[in-house]
């Protein structure tokens, strides 16, 4: 069925079914209503790519993500895509595979199809950022590098949940921690790292292990954390964690009897670990919700600033103890 077959059936021109489906408001309520009874009729379905090109616009939104193999970036994606589809929109995800230069390059592809861009956990140098804060198509950030772009943000709040981690730990009685620092591009990373002074205030002394965002990368970096004696190992990540959590088992290092371990974000994995492990509980899927609302409220021009942070709530489990005697 063509647009031609929809117009003879309703009765009007093809212009007119045209206007109709691409929401234009020049056609009269009754003709609008009869092209579209002729359609549902007839089941034309109008081709999405010659209504982009005839609108300007794709009823899409490009998402950027540093690593979809990382449940916490699968969840918050799938916010924005509920939110989003909601509104009539669909999401084209790509993976930047922490790569700054990829990052950048997915992000200029996106921007000549998308209608607007979701930067998840940007990696990109922040010139980047600031020249897409001037332009025309809508963008947005979520955990991203707030404090140094115009650039609208979602962000939670890691800096309240890491200093909620290390109070527990000092509640406990631990003194000597190894923080298995994340991605040195990652905003999140930065935040968390500024919790540090947190732990130095309660008496703690922290030492910081590079490590990264993946499970290979904490079990990788728990021997150079374990060169410093610590009773507690506090991963960037619950992946982090969970690979700490795999090395120490092999090195016959019982968690948390002789080391306790915790991690950031409270993804699937984590409460069914063992031990189980203690964590950061982050609303994943409301931060999408909420980077696509304030993105939508761009797109329709409304004047939009970045909201406060989410809250971070401290999850206790089995994985923390008082340190050895």
């Amino acid at each position: 069925m063509t647009a031609r077959s929809v117009a003879r059936e309703a009765g009007v021109s093809v212009a007119t079914v045209s206007r109709v489906m691409a929401g234009s408001e020049k056609v009269t309520a009754e003709r609008r209503t009869q092209v579209l009874a002729a359609a549902e009729r007839l089941g034309y379905r109008p081709n999405a790519m010659a209504r982009s090109l005839a609108t300007g616009r794709s009823r899409s939104v490009g998402v950027v993500v540093p690593n979809l193999s990382n449940p916490y970036f699968y969840d918050v994606i799938r916010g924005i895509g509920r939110a989003s589809a909601e509104d009539g929109y669909r999401m084209v995800v790509t993976d930047s595979m922490e790569d700054p230069a990829a990052e950048r390059a997915l992000v200029d592809d996106l921007m000549r199809y998308v209608d607007a861009l979701v930067l998840v956990g940007p990696r990109e140098d922040h010139e980047l950022l600031d020249e897409l804060a001037g332009e025309t198509k809508p963008v947005v950030m979520l955990i991203g590098p707030r404090w140094v772009t115009p650039l609208p943000d979602v962000t939670v709040d890691n800096l309240g949940g890491m200093q909620a981690v290390y109070r527990h730990l000092a509640e406990l009685g631990h003194r000597t921690v190894a923080y298995l620092s994340g991605p040195p591009a990652s905003a999140q990373n930065a935040v968390r790292l500024r919790a540090v002074a947190e732990a130095e205030r309660l008496g703690m002394t922290v030492t910081v292990v590079p490590a990264g965002g993946t499970i290979d990368a904490g079990l990788d970096a728990t021997d150079a954390a374990l060169e410093h004696r610590p009773t507690a190992i506090v991963g960037f990540n619950d992946l982090v964690a969970l690979g700490a959590l795999h090395r120490l088992e092999q090195l016959g290092i019982r968690v948390p009897e002789d080391v306790s371990l915790t991690g950031f974000d409270d993804i699937v994995f984590s409460a069914y670990s063992s031990p189980r492990l203690t964590t950061v509980r982050t609303p994943r899927e409301e931060l999408g919700r909420e980077g696509w609302r304030l993105l939508h409220g761009r797109m329709g021009g409304a004047p939009v600033a970045s909201p406060a942070p989410l809250p971070a709530q401290l999850v206790v489990r089995d994985s923390t103890a008082p340190p050895p005697r």
